[in-house]
């Protein structure tokens, strides 16, 4: 399998009686502050609380009963994890879910609320790998990964059908990147829909190992990031979607943390809504101003919005 057009189509017919079409909204206020036509693909809204649930349901509706017979198993920070427990919910299997240690809360709470079996494991890709890979092995449950995965991929460019097919004439798309999932199913889409559109993938500056990657041309790993974005605390990008990305992506740029945080607050209090440090992701790139778009129209993907409201980083 590969990731094209006709494949991110038949995941959205695939996935439609599963999730939810998330609504674009526009703000004049953040429009006239930054200088531009602002888009923002409420995936916040979506099922599970953020887009991993397009991916998951794919993957999870793409198994054959053989393949499906012990179960899912996945390792994730929190929303694919949600995403897959229930998808796995909906198909009535078993989901086993790696977490690492230091998972918000909130997280944990919804991967417990949807049936996921929740195995803790230290931080860390390696960590998280390997006991995924126990888990697997003495249960027999198929392995979903959170971004290294066709499927996954496919299910979450769907997200960016509906985004153009509400907003055909934009300029540009910015989403979060971690381990590539989304920026790939993203990027294929739309260059497949537009091909004159550009992609931008846009990561924490303490987790920049897409970056470094995408300017080395090769995949480099770096210590387990500290960064505020927990949905992008990854070390590589991933074997499949790294290719994806040097092929389709047009840059990747990085964020400060304090970026981050004033870009999260600044969509809570003027667009009234909800958003995890990720989702801020791409609108910090704006305030930071990486790359050059006055006057022209963005779709920006707001990633997920399962916050643990305790924390919220501006109330500590």
């Amino acid at each position: 399998m590969s990731l094209d057009l006709a494949v991110i189509r038949a995941a959205q017919a695939r996935i439609g009686p599963y999730i939810k079409y998330t609504p674009v909204l526009t703000n004049e206020a953040l429009d006239a502050a930054r200088g531009a036509r602002l888009h923002y693909k409420c995936e916040n809204l979506q099922a599970a609380g953020a887009f991993k649930s397009r991916g998951a349901c794919n993957a999870v509706f793409s198994l054959t009963d053989a393949e499906a017979a012990h179960g899912v198993v996945t390792h994730s920070s929190g929303n694919h994890a949600a995403a897959l427990a229930r998808a796995a919910r909906l198909r009535g299997l078993a989901a086993h879910i790696v977490m690492p240690t230091g998972a918000p809360q909130s997280k944990v709470h919804n991967v417990a609320s949807f049936g996921g079996r929740i195995t803790f494991c230290e931080p860390g890709l390696t960590a998280r790998e390997a006991a995924c890979a126990q888990i697997a092995a003495a249960t027999g449950a198929e392995i979903v990964p959170p971004f290294d995965d066709y499927r996954v991929m496919a299910g979450q460019g769907t997200a960016t059908l509906e985004l153009l097919q509400d907003v055909p004439d934009l300029d540009f798309i910015l989403c979060p990147v971690g381990g590539g999932g989304l920026l790939c199913g993203t990027a294929v889409a739309a260059k497949a829909l537009k091909p004159g559109l550009k992609v931008i993938g846009v990561e924490p500056a303490l987790a920049d190992d897409v970056a470094q990657s995408f300017r080395a041309g090769r995949r480099i790993s770096i210590p387990t990031p500290a960064t505020i974005a927990d949905g992008l605390r990854t070390n590589c990008p991933g074997e499949k979607n790294f290719p994806l990305i040097q092929q389709y992506v047009d840059d990747i740029v990085t964020v400060s943390e304090e970026a981050i945080i004033a870009a999260m607050r600044e969509l809570w209090d003027t667009l009234h809504m909800v958003i995890e440090p990720s989702a801020a992701v791409p609108y910090a790139a704006l305030l930071e101003h990486k790359f050059v778009f006055g006057g022209r129209k963005l779709g920006l993907i707001l990633t997920g919005g399962n916050v643990d409201l305790a924390a919220v980083p501006w109330l500590k």
